[in-house]
């Protein structure tokens, strides 16, 4: 467990560092976690620290109730909606929660984002939910998130920003990162002209495809 855990912390800070410096969040804000394997323990990026200086040993471990089990930092305001998500979806192996300029536009419009770039679909899934408002970091936004998020791998939250989920950290931040560039892509082709959705048809195939046939045998 120790090498598995040691690897995730990796991964954990190697991503928030690149989030940070993509600009998909500002200052402190936006939030990671990824489930330890064969455990009911989560890694959690801690509240108000800059990713550029965050260390492995500013990374808090909870429980699937919240209670932290390792680390001296308090974890992440948005805990309880990484958790609830992690109940929702038990397949869950990490999620990332951004700031991004033009998903964040369509949580602040209340417009979710329909299907609409083949790279979308085959991470997110098909269209990506917007919730209805909520609070930051509380239980009511973490049950707006579960209600709107449906089998989605993304939610728009109203007023707010983006939460992808992945099976890795790398995944869940790949999530975040396409569903900005179709957000950007959609807002730029409504502008000038009717963005084209894809098919609820194409979607499904576009989907499986990716799950079966994507990427290096084994990876």
């Amino acid at each position: 467990m120790f090498q598995a855990l040691e690897k995730i912390k990796e991964q954990v800070l190697k991503t928030g560092a690149s989030m940070a410096g993509a600009g998909l969040v500002t200052g402190t804000w936006g939030n990671i976690s990824a489930r330890v394997p064969g455990k009911n323990l989560f890694v959690v990026t801690p509240s108000g620290m800059s990713y550029d200086l965050m260390e492995k040993a500013d990374l808090v471990i909870v429980d699937d109730t919240g209670r932290v089990v390792e680390g001296a930092r308090k974890p992440s305001t948005e805990l309880m909606l990484h958790l609830a998500l992690y109940n929702a979806r038990v397949q869950t192996g990490a999620i990332v929660h951004t700031h991004s300029i033009y998903a964040s536009a369509l949580a602040v419009a209340g417009k979710s984002l329909p299907p609409v770039l083949e790279d979308q679909v085959q991470l997110a899934g098909g269209a990506v939910p917007v919730t209805r408002y909520a609070r930051a970091g509380t239980a009511d936004l973490a049950s707006a998130a579960v209600e709107a998020l449906g089998q989605s791998n993304a939610v728009l939250l109203a007023n707010h920003g983006l939460v992808g989920l992945g099976r890795t950290v790398e995944e869940a931040y790949l999530v975040c990162q396409v569903v900005e560039k179709a957000a950007r892509v959609y807002i730029l082709a409504e502008l000038v002209g009717r963005a084209a959705v894809l098919p609820p048809g194409e979607v499904a195939l576009l989907r499986e495809a990716f799950l079966t046939c994507y990427g290096q045998p084994g990876k």
